[in-house]
Parts: C-alpha cells; structure tokens; sequence
C-alpha cells in the first residue's frame, strides 16, 4: 500500500503506512464487542446486586465486568492478528505490501509462483503452509486464551 501511495519513498515509510492501513480497519470490531459485551455484563443481576449493596463503580468495573469483558477481547485480538499476517503477505504476494527486498511470506509465494509448474512445486507450498500454520496457531492460541481467562470456568 506504502509502495503504491508513495514511490519514491523509503522502505521505513512503507512499513508505517502498512501498519497504520491494517490498523485502522480492525478498531471498529474492537470497539463493537467492548461495548456490547459491556452493556450485557453491566446488566446481569450479580453487577446490580453489587451495586444495590455499595461496591464502589471502579470496583464492579474492575471485579466484575472487566474479566468477562476481556475473553471476547482477546479472541477477537488473537483473529485481527491472524488476519493482519494474511493482509500482508496477501499485499505483498500482489506487490504492494513490504517492500521486495524484505522478506515476507507473500513475496516467497509470489516468487515462487513462477516456479509452480516446472517441477520445484515446494518453493511456493513451503511458505503457503506456513502461513496456513502461523494463521491456525495464533487462532488456536486465541482459544487457549479464551478458556483460560473465561471467569465461568474457574
């Protein structure tokens, strides 16, 4: 994307303007399940009786909500990262993403692309199922995650 907007500029513009591009479009998802999951722990009775007896707001927030708050969260942090690796190897097997002369999955399968049909098949596969791998363990990390941090579980 950095390549694209700006051609003449240097391999450090090009990661920045990476980075923020894939930035920018996961905050809303955030944002979303924050406050959804919110609005549905601020209401269940256990917050309210707390409430109703005198517990200090920070406290609810912190004691109560914020751990059945932060399960969701970190799934959902765990599947943009996955998502972020395959944008840019994506952007980067189309020639747009990192800058050719740093390494990245997709410029591995891109290059190796060329090669596909002429018998040395494995210098596409080898970086296409490591990316399918690098994918499926930080999702299955993020389900570790959710079983570890979810309060109804302990």
């Amino acid at each position: 994307v950095g390549r694209a907007l700006f051609p003449d500029a240097d391999d450090s513009l090009a990661f920045g303007v990476l980075i923020i591009s894939i930035s920018l479009t996961g905050w809303v998802q955030y944002a979303r399940t924050v406050r959804g999951t919110t609005l549905v722990e601020r209401n269940k009775e256990y917050v309210q009786a707390a409430r109703v007896t005198g517990v200090a707001p920070l406290r609810i927030m912190l004691r109560h909500v914020l751990p059945n708050v932060l399960g969701p969260v970190m799934v959902l942090a765990t599947i943009q990262v996955a998502t972020a690796i395959i944008t840019e190897a994506t952007l980067s097997f189309l020639g747009v993403g990192v800058p050719p002369t740093s390494p990245s999955l997709g410029t591995l399968i891109r290059i190796g692309n060329d090669f596909l049909f002429s018998g040395e098949w494995w210098i596409t596969i080898f970086p296409g199922v490591t990316l399918v791998l690098i994918a499926l363990s930080v999702n299955l990390l993020g389900d570790w995650l959710r079983d570890a941090l979810n309060p109804r579980l302990r």
